[in-house]
């Protein structure tokens, strides 16, 4: 199936988060570098990517309510416009020489908190615009140009652009935020409003405890969130000092870093355009194992690499790992999940799968402090070795769908890629 045959909504939200990715790449590791040349203390560092980790637990059960509420092409529209304005913000700072880890902390916070209820309500936009059985082919058809903007354009350029002066990624990056939102802004205005809008609404908390009731309920979703969430303790840990363990132990100079964070992007290409034959061979739930196990091996690869080369494909093969998993365990979401619980069972997904992260950077900043970079890398792989072995001995095929609710779109529980995405 081709894009056109994905229709013209589906094109223009594919443009749209295209744009975004592009900015993501550059802003992204241009972020870590600048955080790196405040301060080379491992601790400073890590509060910035727990800054970018703590709105989703705050807000994120809130995000996914309102994103069942509210019109959702407008929501994202009106979030990518103040996120411009913050990065331009940043931008604006960073070239007076004011940006400091004050700064960093507060633009990391909310554009992560703006984050929550654009993650919410794009995911559940999508099945609004293509038929139910193109929502797989279109999920990968978003990764695979996502993936292809951040590493084949954005990313490589980062550190080139930073090199040149340490705002014009952050410029660039505005801009393609406000790209973003006139996008979505042309999107067909939807004929109805969100799921369950017309109906009386109760209390937020009350509407928040019915999805997570239902997320719970589901044996198998829940097993895969709370696998999920054990899982990035390891990650958020080695994301949060992958810039010194790039520059220190793995000797990446500071211009290549951009190029050296694209080996990510290219695994997950890699990883978006395999995961359905790997799905259809083994079956989702088996194929999920798998990926943790292949996960374990390359996670232990990278922490005896001291080379940019070895290092890089290590990264490339656990990357492809995550966007797997992801892919993989949205495809079973979308399968299970009740059309009316669509943006808060994604939004509970989500919150509970990320729980650890924060937890996983304060560790790692503090063990890097004290001991260096190498052991956070070691601890990861320890981590990631005891999650797949619990997953061999608990994963199994779903119980039956609950029969107070049919099939339908759902959420995943996302695990953070080694750079994030929107």
């Amino acid at each position: 199936m081709s894009s056109s045959a994905l229709g013209r909504d589906f094109r223009l939200l594919w443009s749209a988060a295209v744009s975004s990715r592009f900015g993501d790449a550059l802003r992204t590791p241009a972020l870590a570098l600048l955080a790196a040349t405040v301060t080379r203390d491992p601790r400073v560092i890590a509060a910035v990517t727990v800054a970018g980790q703590l709105p989703p637990l705050l807000f994120g059960l809130l995000g996914g309510v309102y994103a069942d509420r509210w019109d959702r092409r407008r929501t994202m529209a009106l979030v990518d416009g103040l996120r411009a304005g913050v990065v331009a913000a940043l931008a604006v700072a960073i070239a007076l020489d004011r940006a400091g880890v004050l700064t960093l902390l507060v633009a990391a916070f909310l554009l992560a908190a703006l984050g929550t209820l654009f993650d919410s309500a794009s995911f559940a936009l999508l099945p609004a615009l293509v038929p139910p059985a193109a929502l797989p082919r279109a999920n990968g058809r978003l990764q695979v140009g996502t993936a292809v903007a951040g590493g084949f354009l954005g990313a490589p350029a980062a550190g080139v652009l930073f090199a040149v002066t340490p705002a014009l990624p952050f410029t660039l990056d505005a801009l393609t935020f406000a790209a973003a939102a006139l996008l979505v802004l042309a999107l067909t205005p939807s004929p109805a409003p969100p799921t369950g809008s017309g109906a009386p609404r109760r209390p937020v908390w009350g509407e928040i405890v019915e999805g997570l009731r239902w997320l719970r309920g589901h044996q198998t979703l829940w097993r895969v969130t709370l696998l999920a969430a054990a899982s990035n303790l390891a990650i958020s840990g080695l994301l949060a000092v992958l810039v010194l363990y790039a520059l220190d132990v793995l000797r990446v100079p500071p211009a290549g870093y951009g190029l050296f964070a694209a080996s990510a992007i290219l695994g997950g290409i890699a990883g978006a355009l395999g995961a359905g034959r790997l799905a259809a061979r083994l079956g989702t739930v088996s194929a999920l194992r798998v990926v943790l196990a292949v996960q374990t091996v390359a996670l232990a690869g990278f922490t005896v690499s001291r080379h940019p080369v070895p290092g890089g494909l290590a990264l490339a093969v656990f990357a492809a790992g995550t966007v797997v998993w992801n892919s993989l365990s949205a495809s079973y979401g979308q399968q299970h999940v009740p059309a009316g619980l669509l943006g808060r069972v994604g939004a509970g997904q989500r919150m509970v799968g990320l729980l650890t992260a924060p937890v996983g950077a304060v560790l790692a900043g503090l063990i890097g402090a004290a001991y260096g970079t190498v052991p956070v890398a070691v601890a990861a792989a320890g981590t990631f070795a005891l999650v797949t072995l619990a997953a061999w001995r608990t994963l199994r095929p779903a119980a039956p769908v609950p029969p107070t609710a049919a099939p339908t779109s759902g959420g995943t529980a996302d695990r953070p890629a080694p750079h994030p995405s929107r």
